[in-house]
């Protein structure tokens, strides 16, 4: 089946769903399906054209085409995806929602009359304001929709409730990392913070629960693993809380290098002020590590409030700090909390679960047609 996969960006562009497509197109590959590839440019300086893994993959100034609304960059963007689309006449495409990208699709979708398949894998429709328009035409086209978690389905189908009937969740799916977990770190007990550092991540909550805990814990480290704009920012904070001492940037982690920096923490912090499902929790839960987190959006679907790890308020360093010290004093809860997560993980979000979901949705998609 050849299938036009749509995503935000591409790898060696990091982020989550950079990684889990970076491993997904060559695992499907595997299973009979064709790929090809369109994403933005975004901040890497790459060449317009590449393969990964025998798969071509286009990029386009899409962003930059967008936000300084360069109409002749917009029709020469348009004309590109155009072509691509003619000569590969898809069977079937596949958008990884990112909405000012779904402009393109919709104004080149008579080309290449497929079904379409939506990933709605960040911000919901009912958040977008003003491309609210452009999300519903996309919508309406729309054979099937996904969402990443309940809450994000939810809030989908409220803002189009004519979706019902073709819209579903699967979860994102991680393969379970060969490194085996090894006991939680108490001296000194570590924390760690992993993704890329901008405001919806919420760090700065985390730095200041630790401002909060350094003098009950005054051996307490806090690794912030991760780049991005907020960085300096962050730095100063902790400089200005007198605990840059404690606070270790660690920067960029390779993928491959996350199982064994979680098998370096005590306690994994999402202080998060929105994730559709964040991947940094499932993958604690494969090192057996609890989780403190916000309560929003689809972490509570990974992290069971006092099963898994503990759940508080957003914006709130003082609840967070009050999650982490009631590990911290009980370390065998601690152990038990990581463990359950582990199989919960392994329940719900396993890989082949989730290859298995998105092979079987994308055959029923062409059989679908097929029958018309």
């Amino acid at each position: 089946m050849r299938i036009l996969y749509w995503s935000p960006v591409f790898w060696p562009q990091i982020g989550g769903v950079e990684v889990i497509a970076s491993r997904f197109i060559p695992a499907m590959q595997a299973r009979g399906h064709e790929f090809l590839v369109i994403a933005a440019r975004g901040s890497l300086d790459v060449p317009p054209v590449t393969s990964y893994h025998g798969t071509p993959v286009h990029r386009f100034p899409i962003w930059t085409a967008i936000a300084t609304r360069d109409l002749g960059q917009i029709a020469a963007i348009q004309q590109g995806i155009a072509a691509i689309k003619r000569a590969f006449s898809p069977e079937l495409i596949h958008l990884n929602f990112y909405a000012p990208s779904m402009l393109f699709h919709a104004r080149t979708a008579k080309i290449a009359p497929a079904p379409v398949l939506v990933s709605l894998r960040g911000v919901p429709p009912s958040e977008l304001g003003e491309e609210q328009t452009l999300v519903r035409r996309v919508f309406d086209a729309a054979t099937w929709i996904t969402a990443v978690s309940r809450s994000v389905l939810d809030a989908a189908r409220r803002a189009a409730p004519r979706i019902v009937s073709r819209s579903s969740v699967i979860y994102n799916g991680w393969p379970m990392p060969p490194e085996a977990p090894l006991a939680l770190p108490m001296d000194p007990p570590r924390l760690l913070c992993l993704g890329r550092l901008v405001p919806e991540k919420g760090i700065d909550l985390a730095v200041a629960a630790l401002g909060r805990l350094v003098e009950r814990f005054p051996r307490l480290e806090l690794v912030v693993a991760g780049d991005g704009p907020e960085r300096t920012k962050l730095e100063q904070q902790a400089a200005e809380l007198g605990l840059r001492h404690l606070v270790n940037f660690r920067g960029w982690v390779a993928p491959d290098q996350v199982p064994p920096l979680m098998n370096t923490a005590t306690v994994v912090v999402v202080p998060s002020r929105w994730e559709g499902l964040p991947g940094v929790a499932i993958q604690a839960g494969q090192m057996a590590r609890p989780v403190v987190g916000s309560r929003i959006w689809g972490l509570p679907e990974i992290v069971v409030h006092g099963e898994t790890g503990l759940l508080t308020e957003p914006e709130d360093s003082a609840g967070l700090a009050e999650a982490i010290a009631a590990l911290l004093d009980h370390p065998e809860q601690a152990t038990r909390m990581g463990w359950r997560g582990r199989r919960r993980v392994e329940d719900l979000f396993g890989w082949g679960r989730y290859l298995d979901a998105y092979d079987a949705l994308y055959r029923s998609l062409d059989e679908e047609v097929g029958a018309c």
